[in-house]
């Protein structure tokens, strides 16, 4: 059943010009051209498309019902989003609801749908508001739609309004307070805002003060010590070592430009072979010395 709803999908698509910025209106205009459904005719047409799995009918459903998904994206542009994404989201979620629509329930589709549009609307609202990213659990997302909605005047509710509000929704005092102030806060970027320079030290973004889990004191002392005693040993290993392995270890391991066998060769004049036995018995001395 749902690779029939995605090759409706895709037809329906093909027949309509798409939601875009610039085409919004003529996307409205032509969706006009579909006249709502009677009752009669949607409850054929969805017989067909369950029982028989007929696409011309799936794809009638859809056609029919967009104006309706058109409403209710309108709905929502006080968010400040584009209406054609809104109404793309919409239309995802009228999909989903003819897949499910049960014809014999004596349910009208746009009844059944208005759920499944609202709800892929909402999960569109709530990745693209930067505002409601921190609102993590279920009652605060519910309360961040609803209190948009009860808020009837610009500027902070006072007690009496707060507490109604709170009652209405069934949530408490304090929620209602802390969802207010986010939607009456300004958003702030999470990274320093386009050319602000890194290395200014006196300007810092949100992301600077995240807490890293290998800051803790303990752990930085611990490995500022082990580098410390690591490097002290390899210091005094090298030292150890004749002027010939050092220098040899040096361009071989210590340096970005790294010298070759063969270059080393040609300055101490023996072979390349040579000069790699001196380096691993260097090495093995260095390894002694740090593991003690």
């Amino acid at each position: 059943m749902s690779q029939i709803m995605t090759q409706a999908l895709q037809t329906t698509c093909n027949t309509l010009p798409s939601a875009s910025v610039s085409c919004v209106d003529s996307y409205l205009q032509t969706l006009r051209k579909f006249p709502v459904l009677s009752r009669e005719e949607e409850y054929e047409l969805a017989v067909k498309f369950h029982q028989d799995g007929d696409l011309e009918a799936a794809r009638s459903l859809v056609l029919h019902n967009l104006r309706f998904v058109a409403h209710i994206a309108r709905g929502y542009l006080g968010y400040g989003l584009p209406l054609a994404d809104l109404v793309q989201e919409g239309n995802l979620g009228l999909m989903k609801a003819v897949r499910r629509f049960d014809p014999e329930r004596k349910v009208r589709l746009v009844s059944f749908a208005v759920h499944w549009i609202r709800s892929e609307i909402h999960e569109y609202v709530l990745r693209n508001w930067s505002i409601v990213k921190v609102a993590t659990t279920k009652a605060q997302r519910k309360l961040f739609f609803n209190l948009r909605s009860a808020k009837k005047r610009l500027g902070w509710f006072n007690r009496e309004e707060v507490e109604t509000v709170a009652s209405d929704l069934g949530v408490k005092p304090e929620h209602v307070l802390e969802m207010e102030r986010r939607l009456s806060s300004q958003d702030s970027s999470f990274d320093l805002p386009v050319g602000c320079d890194d290395e200014d030290e006196s300007t810092f973004a949100p992301a600077a003060f995240l807490e890293s889990p290998e800051a803790t004191p303990e752990e930085l002392v611990v490995t500022d010590d082990w580098e410390s005693k690591t490097y002290g040993q390899m210091h005094s290993a090298i030292s150890t070592l004749d002027e010939r392995s050092q220098h040899i270890i040096s361009q071989r391991w210590l340096t970005d430009t790294k010298s070759t066998l063969h270059e080393l060769a040609a300055k101490y004049g023996v072979s390349a072979e040579r000069i790699r036995q001196i380096e691993q018995s260097a090495l093995k001395k260095l390894r002694g010395a740090i593991a003690l």
